[in-house]
């Protein structure tokens, strides 16, 4: 138990402020213009006439602004760091956005003018340090950032002044109490000593040096330390961009997985927190005065923008499964201290997860995606005047209008932002294209803005994207499963075809009709594509999401073998060419599929994989082993399920090559756990081999790295399936 008499910024590291940082300037490798770029997260001005958003036209991900409905365009940073988040303040004054130097796991959070001037960091600077975005308030003056260390240099209690908050959550019981320390990024010899990799796209240059690794050393797997977790609490506050106020502590969570300020409302009174672990997130209303919470309702996984005050800080909208399979729109009534006074759902689907919501600032109106089996479904309602505020009292139309579908020109919906009073910002997905911006006004039908990629320009002509089929399927237990069936375009629909299971990671993830340059890759190689969703996985409700849970993580394990042996019997896939690759869990799927059913796959590739659940907890970084704890299992009181669900502990069952590939920066999944994997296969005469790719972590962002990742990864395949 935490005291919460305690001061918990005492000993913390001084509180982020402001610092100005010179003008970005371009290099070479900033403007290798990309023809099929993607655009993505965008951002509007308070006007909707110019959006900021992130674009990798130069090869790596970065701030831009355009022109709503024209194409003019400038890139605003010009650092090679990828851009992660954008966020335009509502004062028009400044474009916030976090950045992960280095391509690294640990971000940092900048600001800049809208001409590009004044650019400076706001929290994250520290070496080691870590900082996201939260919403701006109303008036523009203040952002709201969470870092990984709470603020100090606040006035204490003791000193005259209010004190800092007390921690809004207390340490959970039982807490690991031995953990290896801090993780860090590898470094020195360590990488690349486990083999070497070429592939077609010829043998590492100056920037893939890393990469070339040779034959490893004679290291016995040994079990893992006891892992505990210290250190890495997170701590909310509100900062000026200009660096005129000191910051303003809002909450800390001395132990917590996820904290994020998703709204304030205008006099400032309360404030919307997202906190919890994963599979048990909560929205938090705070008084801002006393730091108490005055209200709490769990919400879902996923998009963590869960929801907004009304202007009158009266009503709550959020995006919320409580009590409920799937989540749906409910609006809560508050009380004058911010109490939960009572709720109700206000828009529901009975089969699909209300996956996006988006309202108004006048809160007369909101913008809502549905997740219906992977695709979206995009509508606009008119938000009622709530029942306790009285029919009509603030003008709106009572009773309920019926919503209002806004059609899309693909399949996928990513993120939604207002666009000046009438109009909407989209981040647009599909299977046939690269993501790009859409934008409407007035309720009329999106439509592409100039400067996001075409839908022609997707890939190089000669070999067109592949619209994927929806494969419906039975696990062992009867569980329903389901993914996306893609199949190469130039070979006979009759002939069995080598086929790639490839597994998306979370697992609290889902596979969307998308387009993924890696997939189609592997189809120009005329392998087929399998990409399910097991158990686990966001898209299917709250059960199916619990369902792997504990020992039902075997069940997993066994939905991949059961959606090869599907592919197979329905004639789609040779079962002597099979394999399975996957990315962060999905990388870990695939390690356990390979020794927990050896008989199936010819190869497998693990990128950013776990494969010793033990060594993962030691070795991440803290908030992310608080926040795994829920969904695998602790690391003290589970330790022999984690032990047995690990496949370095069944290393001896490994019976087919392997390539394992991470990001030289990963701190979430360290690199330790794709070396110990491979120097294990190898030592047991596996042919195994490791990708390290430079300056990247546990995402590849960057575009040359992506590149190299995918071509290796085919070539590994098409090799070991070929015959």
């Amino acid at each position: 138990m935490v005291d919460q008499r305690a001061d918990p910024v005492a000993s913390a590291q001084a509180a982020p402020l402001a610092e100005a940082l010179p003008e970005a300037h371009a290099t070479p490798d900033a403007h290798s213009q990309v023809i099929a770029h993607g655009c993505w997260y965008p951002s509007a001005d308070p006007t909707g006439g110019r959006v900021a958003f992130i674009c990798n036209r130069g090869g790596v991900p970065q701030l831009w602004t355009g022109s709503a409905d024209g194409d003019d365009v400038h890139l605003l940073d010009t650092g090679l760091d990828p851009v992660i988040e954008v966020s335009w303040s509502p004062d028009g004054r400044w474009i916030a956005y976090t950045t992960a130097p280095g391509g690294g796991e640990h971000t940092r959070v900048l600001c800049v003018r809208p001409d590009g001037s004044d650019r400076r960091v706001l929290a994250g600077a520290v070496a080691g340090s870590t900082a996201y975005l939260g919403r701006w308030t109303r008036d523009g003056t203040a952002l709201a950032i969470t870092a990984t260390d709470p603020p100090a240099g606040f006035p204490s209690a003791e000193h005259g002044g209010a004190g800092p908050p007390a921690p809004h959550q207390e340490a959970p019981p039982g807490e690991w109490t031995s953990r290896d320390g801090r993780s860090v990024p590898l470094g020195g010899a360590h990488h690349g000593e486990v083999g070497t990799l070429f592939t077609d796209a010829g043998p590492p240059g100056p920037a893939e040096a890393s990469a070339a690794l040779r034959p490893p050393r004679p290291a016995p797997y040994e079990p893992a330390p006891e892992p505990h977790l210290t250190g890495g609490g997170l701590a909310a506050y509100l900062a000026d961009p200009a660096g005129v106020r000191p910051p303003e502590l809002i909450a800390t969570e001395p132990a917590g997985a996820t904290l994020r300020v998703c709204d304030t409302t205008p006099d400032g009174r309360l404030v919307l927190l997202l906190r919890g672990p994963r599979g048990g997130r909560e929205a938090v209303v705070l008084r801002t005065t006393s730091r108490e919470t005055a209200c709490t309702v769990p919400v879902a996984d996923g998009d963590p923008w869960i929801g907004r005050f009304s202007p009158d800080g009266r009503t709550l909208y959020l995006r919320s499964d409580a009590d409920r399979e799937f989540a749906a729109l409910v609006t809560a009534e508050l009380g004058p201290d911010g109490a939960c006074l009572r709720r109700l759902v206000t828009a529901q689907r009975d089969d699909a997860d209300l996956e996006l919501l988006s309202v108004q600032d006048d809160g007369r109106s909101a913008v809502l995606a549905w997740n219906v089996h992977g695709r979206s479904e995009l509508e606009s309602i008119t938000l009622p005047a709530p029942s306790w505020a009285g029919d009509g009292d603030d003008g709106r139309p009572s009773p309920e209008l019926p919503p209002r579908p806004l059609p899309l020109a693909h399949e996928v919906v990513t993120r939604i932002s207002p666009a000046g009073p009438r109009g909407l910002a989209l981040a647009v997905s599909g299977s046939l294209r690269r993501p790009g911006v859409w934008h409407a006004v007035d309720g009329a039908s999106p439509l592409r803005t100039p400067w996001s990629s075409r839908d022609e320009d997707a890939v190089a002509p000669g070999r067109p994207p592949v619209r994927p089929e929806h494969l419906r399927l039975r696990a062992r237990d009867g569980l329903a499963l389901a993914g996306w069936y893609y199949r190469a375009s130039d070979r006979d629909p009759d002939h069995r075809a080598p086929c790639v299971v490839h597994l998306h990671g979370g697992p609290e993830q889902q596979e969307r009709p998308v387009f993924d340059p890696l997939y189609h890759e592997l189809l120009g190689r005329g392998l087929d594509v399998f990409a399910p969703d097991v158990r686990g996985s966001l898209g299917a409700g709250r059960s199916f999401v619990n369902a792997d849970l504990g020992p039902g993580r075997f069940a997993a394990i066994d939905d991949v073998a059961d959606c090869a042996t599907h592919l197979i019997t329905r004639g789609l896939a040779d079962s002597r060419r099979l394999a399975v690759m996957g990315h962060s869990y999905g990388g870990y799927l695939t390690l356990a599929s390979l020794v927990w059913h050896p008989e199936l796959f010819r190869t497998g590739v693990s990128v950013c994989g776990m494969s010793d659940f033990l060594t993962f907890f030691a070795g991440t970084e803290p908030w992310i082993a608080r926040s795994a704890a829920a969904k695998y299992g602790h690391p003290e009181r589970d330790r022999d399920l984690l032990h047995e669900l690990s496949p370095m502990s069944r290393i001896d069952a490994l019976r087919v090559p392997l390539l394992a590939v991470h990001g030289e920066h990963d701190t979430n999944v360290p690199p330790g756990e794709s070396e110990q994997m491979v120097r294990a296969a190898r030592q047991r005469g596996i042919p195994a081999e490791l990708l390290i790719l430079p300056n990247e972590g546990h995402e590849f962002r960057r575009t040359r790295s992506r590149v190299l990742f995918r071509r290796s990864a085919a070539s590994w395949i098409e090799r070991h399936l070929a015959g």
